[in-house]
């Protein structure tokens, strides 16, 4: 290989995914903190639940489910109509940056 293929392919790659997003800046962004808290402690209502400290793999498979209408139960709805804001890659993030709340 030419190391200008490799050089330029580095350089594709880092701007394919944008630093890897922020979690947190995610999370404010992406209106989470509406039923949910500022501080993913403090949800809008009891029924809601306290993301902070969630594991990161469950939070992210809860939110892959709704967005894709595996699950539907409860409060989902609410869920639903912003998931579609949410990319697979932001619903990990989001979830590493929940895990990391103590």
């Amino acid at each position: 290989m030419k190391p200008g293929f490799i050089l330029a392919a580095v350089a594709a790659a880092s701007f394919a995914t944008p630093a890897l997003a922020d979690g947190k800046a995610l999370y404010l962004e992406k209106t989470c903190i509406a039923c949910h808290g500022k501080d993913a402690k403090k949800p809008l209502t009891p029924e809601y639940p306290r993301l902070a400290g969630q594991n990161a793999k469950y939070a992210e498979n809860q939110m892959k489910d709704i967005k894709s209408g595996a699950r539907a139960n409860g409060n989902t709805a609410a869920m639903k109509g912003v998931m579609h804001l949410v990319s697979d890659e932001d619903m990990k993030q989001i979830a590493k940056y929940l895990s990391e709340i103590k």
